[in-house]
């Protein structure tokens, strides 16, 4: 668990503060009245989440050779899984909110984005490191 604290504080931060914007009950606000709105939320939650995942991965493991695939886990997968079981949580383990496969597939995009720009991302710090020799 300290490898985990070490290498990737601050998605840490990100996963439990999904985790805390996912179960809390929202006070009603203007923004309320715009259609969809909570889609958006979703989509940048969880663009937040895989982004700082794949961030903090890129940074912890620059110089080594862990495989590539665990990002794609880690930061992929994993969101998406995280992200059905939130809603099947709060879908049957509260009276305030309902699961929504609409609100999935919200936060299954922001993960899918933010592992676009990762790659993004993962190119151009190959091609530095490149020309840096």
């Amino acid at each position: 668990m300290l490898y985990f604290l070490k290498k990737y504080p601050v998605s840490l931060l990100v996963i439990a503060a999904v985790v805390y914007l996912s179960f809390f009950r929202p006070p009603s606000t203007d923004l309320d009245g715009i259609p969809n709105i909570d889609k958006v939320v979703h989509v940048c939650m969880y663009f937040g989440m895989s982004g700082m995942l794949w961030l903090e991965f890129l940074r912890a493991h620059r110089r080594d050779h862990t495989p590539l695939w665990h990002a794609w886990v880690g930061a992929l997968i994993c969101p998406i899984l995280f992200s059905g079981v939130v809603e099947l949580l709060q879908a049957y383990c509260t009276t305030y909110r309902g699961g929504d496969w609409l609100d999935f597939a919200a936060n299954s995009l922001g993960a899918l984005l933010a592992s676009g720009v990762a790659q993004w991302v993962r190119k151009k710090m190959q091609a530095r490191d490149n020309r840096n020799g």
